[in-house]
């Protein structure tokens, strides 16, 4: 796989995409690397790459979730690390050692996990798993981003020592304080704090009086601030006991500094990996967010593209809910050149565009907008000519620029290239510049590169259907209303509907006939006949789309009426089972009641025993004797029909019982009407209505007419409000 040159990147707007996943970008190297994206040149790198973020998107669905990447950025400090005698701060320390664990998380969750990730896991098999660096920092620095007591005996030595001396300058403080304000020496404030000191604030009038060192005084001058002149002594011994802590957690942090100086490749490493797996995850989440997955990559020269979606035009229109029109597109070895053409405005450009773009993303490591039984193969370059190209710094007009593109074309183009050119052949004289584009054309055939090319010109349409290999296409319009379908269609030259569109904008009659008659006949005819054919194209189009909804239909209705005939057969198969059991019993009861009557007139039993023997042998030898293996399965049979109507009268209570609780609860959060004397009100599940005569607490007094009683207001229900 060849680089990909960068004016195809900027044609096809792949910047945008970039500028996309960097925004989805947690970390400042992922930003980074996702500005730097370009095509893949080694296949195996490609395919890891859109392993990589397949797995990565899989993971939004399955339980076994991803945990997070995020990570402050080292490289200052790693930079400071390398350099002797230097130390980087404790926030330096503490983003250190929050990389290294998220780091160790990610290596221990791809090894646990590597059957559901086993690309993302081949990206952490090989780092290195340690839990030094955390340990080491974590012993001097707490969790708040302090030096420890102790991190060294001296450093504990020292902040005791100095704990002390603040309590011994408090201690006296606290006496000089009460002896001044006791002689009303002090202002009301009686104290303040000065450069982190604490002072008394002395009446200006009593200065002298308070023996110290003065820190300063109030803006009108009726205050002097005073430090006790026997905290002094301490203060400075404070000073001297801070200077010294500094010194030392200086000296422990260049111990810790030295400690991971030769750690820093792994840091490095570290910074790497999880830089990486933010850019996957980034790619990930925009392939969500529109819908992408990773296709058939084959090795055979076949692209085949199923509702495939430009990636930009549908999350711009996500965006407005407005709809985005799918395209379907296929090149093969048999049909390597398609010709698109028709009015503007229909899509032509940007199924151009779609095509170039998703094949970038894809070869860039990017998952893609497309149906899944899409296939893809790799093309070593992509070559593209859209849009006005004028170059004012280089005096190049539009066809100049053009024809310098298409002589860089003709430089690269070979079997394994994909071209995309839009309006080819415009620029120059419509008759020799289509010559021109038809000359290259038949050039980039010869040299079988796969491409597809938009142009009104009708020459190259002529010439599409003269190359075996080569295929016209259209994008559908509307044939009553001229609105665009977005719909391509192969097999067809499309109509620029030229005159037809002028007719539709307001275009007077007269004149379009006069322009008609400007140019040769032929041509008319010729643009005339291709609109009629794509017309009747959208026809039958539109009918072949309604004749298979009526078909889908037409089916559901069979399949419909299929089970309701088998229905309808069991039913009366079930019916004539029963009618001919019913018969049976009605001739069985005759007989069993002549010979009953019979021996109610002669009373004679042997015979009234024969015949009933005779019946009964009579009706036995019609029942079928089961095997044992046959009773077993009708035991069987019945159990598991008594069992299923156990489970469904079981769901049947369950739901019942679901609803009642729900009952009892939407009754139980009803807002309750405030009953007041008057009320005309119930027990909810009784039919005699009082009306209540006395309301204390929550108890009522309701009177029935015939007696009264006390109940809970809560068990009341408000029948009519006093009017």
């Amino acid at each position: 796989m060849n680089k990909i040159h960068q004016k195809t990147l900027e044609d096809l707007e792949f910047d945008t995409v970039k500028a996309h996943i960097s925004m989805l970008c947690s970390t400042g190297l992922g930003k980074k690397k996702a500005q730097d994206l370009v095509p893949f040149t080694k296949k195996e790198e490609m395919l890891s790459a859109l392993s990589q973020t397949s797995e990565y998107l899989s993971s939004f669905e399955n339980n076994n979730s991803i945990p997070a990447h995020g990570y402050d950025d080292i490289s200052i400090e790693l930079k400071l690390i390398q350099i002797e005698n230097t130390h980087i701060e404790t926030d330096g320390f503490k983003k250190i050692a929050f990389l290294s664990k998220t780091a160790n998380t990610h290596i221990v969750f791809y090894k646990k996990f590597k059957e559901y990730y086993p690309e993302l896991h081949k990206m952490a098999e090989d780092i290195p798993y340690t839990k030094a660096i955390i340990k080491e920092i974590e012993g001097v620095i707490d969790r708040f981003g302090e030096i420890k007591n102790d991190a060294s005996e001296l450093l504990s030595d020292i902040r005791n020592s100095i704990n002390k001396v603040r309590g011994q300058i408090s201690e006296s403080f606290v006496k000089v304080l009460n002896t001044s304000h006791t002689a009303g020496f002090l202002d009301d404030i009686r104290e303040t704090v000065v450069d982190n000191r604490r002072v008394l604030a002395v009446k200006a009038m009593y200065r002298r009086k308070v023996k110290g060192a003065i820190m300063g005084s109030s803006k009108t001058g009726s205050i002097v601030y005073i430090e006790p002149e026997t905290t002094l002594k301490y203060a400075h011994e404070l000073n001297n006991l801070e200077y010294e802590e500094k010194e030392e957690i200086n000296r422990i942090l260049k111990v810790l500094t030295d400690f991971l100086r030769p750690y820093v490749e792994l840091l490095e490493k570290y910074q790497y990996f999880l830089s990486s797996i933010d850019l996957v995850a980034a790619k990930a989440t925009y392939a969500a967010k529109m819908n992408g997955l990773l296709p058939k990559i084959t090795e055979e020269r076949t692209l085949n593209l199923i509702s495939a979606y430009h990636p930009l035009l549908y999350l711009t229109n996500k965006e407005k809910s407005e709809k985005t029109f799918p395209q379907d597109i296929s090149l093969s070895s048999e049909n390597r050149i398609i010709v698109i053409s028709g009015p503007n405005a229909g899509g032509k450009s940007i199924t151009l565009k779609t095509i170039g773009l998703l094949q970038v993303m894809l070869q860039s490591g990017l998952l893609i907008p497309v149906h899944t039984k899409s296939t893809f193969c790799l093309f070593d370059r992509i070559l593209t000519d859209i849009g006005d190209n004028q170059s004012i710094e280089n005096h190049l007009s539009t066809y100049s620029y053009r024809l310098k593109n298409m002589n860089y074309f003709l430089k690269k183009c070979n079997d394994k290239t994909l071209f995309l050119i839009d309006e080819f052949g415009t620029g120059s004289d419509p008759e020799l510049g289509g010559a021109l584009a038809e000359a290259f054309l038949e050039e980039f055939y010869h040299r079988n590169a796969f491409g597809i090319i938009t142009t009104h010109y009708a020459n190259l349409k002529m010439l599409a259907n003269e190359l075996p290999h080569t295929t016209n296409a259209n994008m559908l319009f509307d044939n009553k209303t001229l609105q665009p379908t977005y719909k391509l269609v192969l097999g067809q030259a499309g109509s620029s509907f030229t005159f037809e569109v002028a007719q539709k904008n307001g275009i007077p009659y007269g004149l379009i006939n006069r322009a008609k008659k400007k140019i040769e006949r032929g041509k008319v005819r010729f643009d005339a006949t291709i609109a009629k054919l794509q017309k009747e194209r959208s026809k039958m189009e539109k009918t072949s789309s309604s004749l298979k909804e009526e078909e889908v239909k037409a089916r559901e209705e069979s399949k419909r009426l299929e089970i309701l005939n088998e229905k309808i057969k069991n039913k009366l198969e079930n019916y004539q089972e029963l009618f001919d059991n019913n018969q049976r019993m009605i001739v069985l009861g005759n007989k069993i009641n002549t010979i009953s009557e019979r021996y109610f007139y002669d009373k004679k039993r042997r015979p009234l025993i024969a015949e009933f023997l005779r019946i009964i042998e009579t009706e036995n030898s019609k029942r079928k004797k089961n095997t044992p293996k046959e009773k077993k399965e009708a035991k069987i049979k019945k159990q598991e029909i008594s069992q299923e109507v156990t489970k469904k009268i079981a769901g049947i209570r369950k739901k019942k019982k679901q609803e009642k609780t729900k009952a009892v609860r939407e009754e139980i959060n009803k807002p309750r009407p405030v009953l007041k004397i008057g009320d005309r009100v119930r027990l909810p599940d009784g039919k005699a209505i009082g009306s209540i005569d006395i309301i204390k607490k929550n108890k009522a007094i309701v009177n029935y007419g015939l007696f009264t009683t006390s109940i809970d207001v809560g068990q009341l229900e408000l029948v009519e409000t006093k009017k």
